[in-house]
């Protein structure tokens, strides 16, 4: 799959392009730049940091936290099949959310209390009419 040895280097932008973690280079070296990857635990704020084999890194997209070994380095931005080759995935399970213990109850209006519904206008509407009233 990799045409580099086990010790070159890649540029970390190049290599998250590669991986299919972030759709476009130029999206991924402003994710390093704001400061939402970390390579071995160190922040970093250049695109041009270089990564190597069995490094980890700590990708922040949005709410979710992605922790990432890289396998390989790759030659090129491939399939999904081919990019899932590159790393291991070693991100937490996400929370799940326990939905509320009790339901929430429904909103009561007394009888004739507030605006009339389309068909209380309706009703109203034909009693006038059969009145003779116009409306």
């Amino acid at each position: 799959m990799s045409d580099l040895t086990s010790n070159s280097k890649l540029r970390i932008d190049k290599w998250l392009w590669y991986a299919r973690i972030l759709k476009t280079r130029t999206l991924a070296a402003s994710c390093v730049k704001s400061g939402k990857v970390r390579v071995n635990q160190e922040k970093i704020s250049s695109a041009s940091r270089m990564v190597l084999i069995d490094d980890v890194l700590t990708v922040t997209l949005g709410q979710q936290i992605m922790v990432l070994k890289i396998l390989q380095l790759g030659a090129r931005r491939g399939p999904a099949s081919e990019a899932q080759l590159l790393y291991e995935d070693l991100s937490p399970a996400p929370v799940k959310r326990t939905p509320l213990t009790r339901p929430l109850k429904q909103a009561v209006r007394e009888e004739g209390a507030g605006r009339p519904t389309k068909k209380q206008r309706r009703e109203m509407g034909r009693f006038r009419a059969q009145a003779g009233e116009e409306y």
